[in-house]
């Protein structure tokens, strides 16, 4: 898939939550890797911040992140926006906002769906790349109990689980099978809070804008009703006569599990701080901002260790090309045919398997008391994958050969010896053009990189 950005820009105004400032947000378009970045207007100078996890400077009621260069570069409650940014599959969007918090609105992301929808997003010209769970991910919280656990899964989805001790809302459960049906069930669910949480966190500076249209309040602790009239005096909201335990909302819960939906929603937001989507299941037990950063954080570690992910390779699974396929469309033939299968291959990019065995001609000299394959050999089998992948743009692909013009910036990891299995990933640089093709190509054995290599190859018709 492609990456997307909006079609057009959209501007959303309200109340902030924390700051009870009148904020006003514009979502605009963004070129291709971006990410989501928000810049703050009513600053002056640099005033721009990534919304990646490593950016991440608070998670007490909601998700802060600052510019570590200039930390006055602060915007905090983006969890809703992002949200609806990553269900809609939008990877570049800058956000012009002119208060150090995005607007809490009703406390839900349906009015960002809504405007997004509205706008339309267009395809961008770059690939859009995907965090792929291979194995199982925990982060734990021990005093807190919370904990996520991550899948391998085809798709993304989330199951939630949320405890409190409160008769009104001891536990609950969510599920979302299918981004796609984020809008319908997820996205008009909106944030909670405990009357008995109120005044501790209006003594810590907060919830200034909260009120009883933008969060689920919930009384669960008997009070006497002038001290309900205090709490309602210090948020600035009309008094409410309680007589019973519930929720004290002006507007009826969406479903009756909201609470556990909005958590859910929050997971996705802080998720989206990856920086590109996740493909896996994630398994959410009493989340909370702190611990779905810290996820977001572990795998932004990953990638910054090595920003490209081994391709999944299934040995049970029928390869696209296999050897006598290969060899129709390669000239190389013993000892040089260097690539034993295609998995997959797509508009720009290529994925190939060579298997090293002990048997390999040049292990007998290099080295006969510790065999390495040589470094050029790599980079030669990796330019004959590209070499499939240039040849089936052309007619008639048997008369033609591809010949290398220039190869940069090559790199040796690791060394790679029999029994290891090569897995080669190639996608094209720039489009094909006058015969030329400019590649990048990593060659990968199990999850780590090998080597990697750019290189330049022309297409020759055979005399």
């Amino acid at each position: 898939m492609k990456q997307r950005t909006l079609k057009g820009e959209f501007t959303v105004s309200g109340k902030g939550l924390h700051t009870g400032l009148h904020v006003t947000a514009t979502f605009k378009s963004a070129p291709v890797n971006t990410g989501y970045v928000f810049k703050r207007t009513d600053l002056e100078g640099e005033n721009t911040v990534e919304a990646v996890a490593e950016n991440v400077v608070e998670t007490h009621r909601g998700t802060v992140i600052a510019n570590k260069a200039h930390k006055e570069v602060k915007v905090s409650t983006i969890e809703h926006a992002m949200a609806a940014l990553y269900a809609a599959g939008i990877d570049n969007c800058l956000i012009e906002v002119d208060a150090p918090e995005l607007p809490i609105l009703d406390g839900s992301a349906i009015e960002f769906c809504n405007h997004i929808d509205e706008v339309g997003f267009e395809e961008q010209d770059a690939d859009k790349e995907y965090y792929v769970v291979k194995k199982r991910i925990k982060v734990v919280d021990p005093e807190s109990g919370s904990s996520l656990i991550v899948l391998p899964d085809d798709d993304f989805s989330i199951d939630t689980m949320i405890e409190f001790d409160s008769p009104v809302l001891p536990n609950q459960f969510a599920s979302l099978e299918k981004i796609s049906q984020f809008k319908d069930e997820i996205a008009a669910c909106r944030t909670f809070v405990f009357v008995r949480e109120i005044l501790p966190l209006v003594k810590m500076n907060l919830i200034k804008g909260g009120d009883l249209d933008n969060a689920i309040v919930i009384y669960d602790t008997p009070m006497k009703q002038e001290e309900l009239d205090q709490l309602a005096d210090l948020m600035k909201v009309p008094h409410k006569h309680v007589s019973e335990l519930g929720y004290l909302n002006n507007k009826p819960l969406a479903f009756t599990n909201e609470p556990a939906r909005h958590k859910l929603l929050d997971v996705m937001g802080d998720l989206a701080l990856i920086g590109r989507p996740l493909k896996g299941r994630i398994v959410a037990t009493r989340p909370g901002h702190t611990i779905n950063t810290n996820l977001a954080k572990q795998i932004r570690k990953e990638l910054r260790y090595q920003n490209v992910q081994a391709p999944l390779y299934d040995p049970n699974k029928a390869p696209l090309m296999d050897v006598n396929r290969i060899r129709k469309l390669l000239p190389h033939r013993y000892p040089m045919q260097l690539v034993d299968k295609v998995l997959e291959m797509g508009e720009n990019y290529i994925v190939g398997v060579k298997n090293v065995t002990s048997n390999e001609p040049f292990f007998t000299g290099h080295f006969p008391q510790e065999p390495v394959m040589p470094g050029v050999l790599q980079v030669e089998a990796m330019a004959q994958v590209g070499g499939l992948l240039v040849l089936s743009s052309v007619e008639e692909p048997e008369r033609y050969s591809t010949y290398f013009m220039k190869i940069d910036n090559v790199k040796f990891r690791q060394k790679v010896v029999p029994g290891d299995t090569l897995v080669f990933h190639l996608s094209l640089m720039s489009p094909i053009r006058r015969g030329c093709a400019v590649m990048k190509g990593y060659a990968f054995v199990g999850e780590k990189i090998v080597s990697e290599a750019e290189f330049m190859a022309q297409i020759i018709k055979n005399k």
